[in-house]
């Protein structure tokens, strides 16, 4: 299975995070499984891969600290060995981390 992590530390409040990283990820063109107010989950529509390729994202929001912001936790993973360095699973995550960095830019 392969699976890529990241995290991303924000200064803004958590329903602002949470709006950011919904649209970001309807950006990316992920379909939302499931989503709460420190959890989503998003997956990629089937048609483009292989039912094992299929990239699931995984955002753990934790709630601001008083030193820090929120801190966001992102999971990529799919059933697909990462047999090479540039597979799906990893194009997915580069995708989905530098939409996330460049929301949180702006």
């Amino acid at each position: 299975m392969a699976r890529y992590t990241n995290f991303f530390i924000t200064g803004s409040s958590l329903p602002e995070v949470h709006q950011s990283l919904v649209a970001v990820l309807q950006s990316c063109d992920l379909t939302l499984v499931y989503e709460d107010s420190s959890y989503i989950v998003a997956k990629e529509k089937p048609g483009q891969v292989s039912f094992g390729q299929l990239a699931t994202v995984e955002l753990l929001i934790n709630p601001p600290t008083t030193q820090s912001g929120a801190k966001v936790d992102l999971v990529v993973k799919n059933e697909e060995l990462p047999l090479r360095a540039e597979n799906h699973c990893h194009d997915v995550f580069q995708v989905v981390n530098q939409a996330i960095s460049d929301a949180a830019a702006t």
